[in-house]
């Protein structure tokens, strides 16, 4: 196609499979009126389903009132967001700085990591990704994404997922920061123990490192509450956070202490257009209906029904290693690797999961997926995997 001949070469196009024109919930419609189940939400990011009525209403009106401005002006959008955050932001997040994804997020929390204690080292974890610019991908285990851009950030190590031990020895009085993914989903859907979680935060306070949070894909509803480490005892200095905070459009954020927020100063930092009208408006909608409805806690009960109908249907299935995840972060460890099953879902089902690793099959619906979608999706897996 004339589509992919001119495409950007960075991505692999999934054959066969006519452009998309519109979509709705979970379910996307193709140009020839075909029909497929998204069971990834873009990524995670539309978290609300696709085009739900409150975020398109709030591009919409905002739209046609002010769509950029500059940084050293507050809009109303701004401040409406804003507010809105630090109602549900744990802890004393009590600071944000808006960007446009979680990458910048990330370069963002290492850059404000430095400016604090004015160190250089970096540990973070096997099995994490954090991203793919250059200082993002120094935190990011997966050597194939990252050793053909090396030497990157230097003084980067990546500790074991459990091993208090390594990780002692690992953060000393040179690392600036540690980051973690309270749940790895580009790594596998591995859900971390929250003891070690609080035994790297320890380190951290006694070592004066700054200790990191990756929430782009746990936050905001996805693990059944509204940040996945508000119920694992921790209490983080930064926080990245971005894609349900913008139901679907660009939207991040980095949220941090005031201990953070007094080793800042004006011009350390920026993104053009960073916490613009649009994406501030968007961000709203999506938070009012979070809380309002109380998504987290569907999103639990629909991961609960998920898991179950899963294990259920796979229970007999040689291939399948492990089920996994918490809340709407799902993945089936597979005994080979998943490429060519996820080639049949989409092939032979319409169903479109995504890859974890190389032998996990991993799916991030919609926080407001229906049991018959979850029971569509489930037969389709156990079909292929037959």
């Amino acid at each position: 196609m004339e589509l992919e001949r001119s495409g950007a070469g960075t991505w692999i196009p999934r054959r066969g499979t006519p452009p998309i024109a519109r979509a709705e919930g979970c379910t996307l419609y193709d140009v020839e009126g075909g029909e497929w189940l998204d069971m990834t939400a873009s990524f995670g990011v539309a978290c609300l389903g696709h085009c739900d009525p409150a975020v398109v209403k709030a591009v919409q009106d905002q739209a046609a009132k002010v769509m950029a401005s500059p940084i050293g002006l507050y809009t109303e959008a701004r401040a409406e967001l804003l507010g809105k955050l630090s109602q549900i932001l744990p802890g004393d997040l009590n600071h944000v700085f808006l960007c446009n994804s979680g990458t910048e997020a990330i370069e963002a929390g290492i850059k404000f990591a430095r400016l604090k204690n004015g160190r250089r080292g970096i540990v973070s974890l096997k099995g994490s990704f954090h991203g793919r610019t250059l200082g993002a991908l120094s935190v990011t285990w997966n050597p194939k994404i990252r050793k053909p851009f090396e030497p990157i950030l230097g003084d980067g190590a990546f500790a074991s997922p459990g091993d208090i031990d390594q990780l002692n020895e690992l953060i000393t009085e040179e690392t600036s920061i540690f980051i973690a993914e309270p749940v790895q989903g580009e790594g596998g859907v591995n859900v971390l123990d929250a003891e070690y979680l609080q035994a790297a935060e320890r380190i951290c306070r006694e070592k004066g490192v700054v200790f990191m949070l990756d929430e782009i894909q746990t936050g905001f509803g996805r693990t059944g509450t509204m940040f996945a480490h508000s119920e694992m005892g921790l209490s983080p200095d930064l926080m990245a956070m971005a894609k349900g905070l913008g139901g679907g459009f660009p939207m991040g954020g980095l949220a941090y202490t005031p201990g953070i927020h007094e080793a800042l100063s004006p011009g350390v930092h920026g993104s053009t257009f960073g916490g613009n009208p649009l994406a501030c408006a968007v961000g709203s909608a999506v938070i009012d209906v979070l809380v309002e409805e109380d998504i987290p806690a569907r999103a639990a009960k629909m991961g609960d029904l998920l898991r179950s109908k899963a294990a259920a249907a796979l229970k007999d299935n040689p291939k399948v290693r492990e089920i996994r995840g918490k809340g709407l972060m799902f993945g089936v460890d597979l005994r080979e690797k998943s490429a060519k099953y996820l080639g049949a879902l989409t092939a032979e089902h319409n169903v479109i999961a995504l890859p974890a690793g190389q032998t996990v099959l991993r799916m991030l619906p919609a926080l407001t997926v229906t049991e018959d979608e979850i029971d569509r999706a489930v037969a389709a897996i156990a079909d292929v995997l037959s």
